[in-house]
C-alpha cells in the first residue's frame, strides 16, 4: 500500500477529491494532509474525511520539519493541491520525481510566481485565449517548470468570464488528477 500526502493551502476541493478516489483502493491511500494556513478550508474537509491533518508554519516548511514529517509518514508520493509555497530544494532532492503539482493552465503559459487560481483564469480571459486546461507536472526548484506528466485542454468561449473558465478547469482537475496519481504510483 502506497502512502500519499497531500499539501494544500486553500479550500481543499482537490484534496477531498483525491482522498475519496483512494478511499477503497488497494493501491494507495491518503495518509495525511498538510497545510500552511490555519484558516484553510482543507482542515475541516480532512476532519470530515477522517484524514490526519497537520498545520505547519512557513518556517517549518523551510527548516526540514516538513521533510521529517513526510519521512515519518513513510510518504511515497507528495501531491500538491493548491499549495501556495515554494518547495525547498532539499525536499525536492529527497523526494526526486515523487512530488507532483497541478496547475490550472497549459504550461508553459501562465506559470510562475503569483500565477495561481483566479489570476490564471483572468489572464486567459483577458488574452482571449481559445483554449486553456490543466498541467500535471513534477515539482522542481522553479515555479511551474518541472517535467510535464499530463495535460488536458478545454475550450474557452468568447463570452466566458474567468469564473466560467475556472469551473471548466476545475472539472478537468477533478477528472484527471486522481487517475494520473494512480497511474504514477506503481512506478514509485
Amino acid at each position: 500500500m502506497k502512502n500519499i500526502v497531500v499539501l494544500a493551502s486553500g479550500s481543499g476541493t482537490n484534496a477531498e477529491n483525491i482522498v475519496r478516489y483512494f478511499e477503497d483502493s488497494d493501491l494507495a491511500r491518503v495518509k495525511a494532509i498538510i497545510t500552511n494556513s490555519k484558516k484553510a478550508g482543507v482542515i475541516d474537509k480532512a476532519r470530515k474525511l477522517g484524514v490526519s491533518c497537520m498545520i505547519l508554519s512557513n518556517a517549518e516548511i523551510e527548516d526540514g520539519t516538513l521533510q521529517g514529517k513526510l519521512e515519518n509518514l513513510k510518504c511515497d508520493l507528495v501531491v500538491l493541491a493548491g499549495f501556495l509555497r515554494k518547495i525547498p530544494s532539499e525536499l525536492i532532492q529527497a523526494f526526486e520525481h515523487r512530488i507532483i503539482n497541478i496547475h490550472p493552465a497549459l504550461l508553459p503559459d501562465y506559470g510562475g510566481e503569483g500565477m495561481y487560481g483566479k489570476y490564471v483564469h483572468q489572464a486567459v480571459v483577458e488574452n482571449e485565449d481559445e483554449v486553456t486546461g490543466i498541467t500535471i507536472h513534477y515539482v522542481n526548484e522553479n515555479y511551474d517548470e518541472g517535467e510535464i506528466i499530463f495535460q488536458e485542454e478545454v475550450d474557452v468561449d468568447f463570452e466566458d468570464s474567468w469564473e466560467d473558465v475556472e469551473y471548466k478547469v476545475r472539472e478537468l482537475e477533478y477528472k484527471h488528477y486522481p487517475s494520473v496519481i494512480e497511474y504514477l504510483l506503481p512506478n514509485i
